[in-house]
């Protein structure tokens, strides 16, 4: 028979199993991709591979750059860097500028088909890409877009839903005598989004604008379409999944992995720095709208 004590002591013991298996579960991809960066030809082909980077000759622990700089050096990993900047910066402030304006009237003006509109702004965050890749790009073709404008245009397909679902649940929060007193003042609908609604939002605008940053960042079905014929306009997932070896059929696996560690590097600050406000997002829309 068990006693409370020693069940209480094995219910904490699974957890703790639980939380170590988990993060091990999520860590150790990152962790090899950290340890295959450091690592030269020669190493990564030794058998049975090392948790850390060792001389093949010697097995003492050795950390080889060489990566580093050939991808540094390469003008693709560059140019496809600045590229995710661009589109990404611009995808964040287009939808946190069109996003507003819609999550405050969904979430504080009275109007026909509000709640319809709703349910379709829901149902256009669940729509794979892949659905609407063929026809986007025939539009797309068809206007002569450049990839870098096409890119922005089919990232906001994905982030302006999420970004006006989240923020509205945050200004249907908001006090509604807020607005009233200003009313009463004199100010108009715009006047008393601009001036007082908007700036109390400002948490929830940065929550959302990380997540909508995050996801360009990161998008790489539409960027490896729309720069098929513009390879200038690359952004860096695509970029790196076109790296090439020194050599015919060479898969260049370390400098894929320096470069994977590089550009994950400032997503990952940002996510720590940003974590309460983005689950705080993330909890207001999914539940209360």
């Amino acid at each position: 028979m068990i006693n409370k004590e020693t069940k209480k002591f094995l219910n904490k013991l699974l957890l703790y199993i639980l939380v170590i298996f988990i993060a091990f579960y999520m860590l150790f991809p990152f962790w090899w991709a950290v340890v295959s960066s450091f690592k030269n030809e020669a190493q990564l082909q030794m058998v049975p591979a090392t948790f850390l980077p060792r001389d093949p000759v010697t097995n003492k622990i050795f950390f080889d750059l060489k990566n580093y700089r050939s991808i540094f050096n390469d003008g693709t990993f560059l140019r496809g860097l600045l590229n995710s900047t661009i589109v990404a910066t611009s995808v964040t402030l287009l939808a946190l500028a069109v996003g507003s304006f819609s999550a405050f009237a969904l979430g504080k003006l009275r109007f026909k088909g509000k709640n319809a509109s709703l349910y379709i702004i829901l149902a256009m965050t669940m729509f794979p890409q892949v659905t609407v890749l063929t026809g986007l790009y025939a539009v797309i073709n068809a206007l002569r877009l450049p990839a870098m404008a096409s890119m922005i245009l089919s990232y906001m397909l994905f982030t302006l839903p999420f970004t006006t679902w989240v923020l509205t649940s945050f200004f249907k929060e908001l006090p509604v005598e807020l607005m009233q007193s200003a009313q009463v003042d004199g100010a108009t609908p715009f006047q008393s989004f601009k001036y007082i609604l908007l700036p109390l939002t400002a948490p929830a605008l940065v929550t959302t604008g990380l997540l909508a940053f995050i996801a360009a960042w990161n998008e790489y079905l539409f960027a490896l379409t729309f720069t098929s014929i513009e390879p200038s306009a690359r952004t860096i997932p695509v970029a790196i999944a076109l790296f090439t070896g020194a050599v015919s059929r060479q898969e260049p696996f370390g400098e894929i992995m320096a470069a994977a560690v590089i550009v994950t590097i400032p997503i990952i600050i940002l996510v720590l720095y940003f974590q309460k406000r983005i689950v705080a997002g993330l909890t207001a829309g999914a539940v209360k709208g």
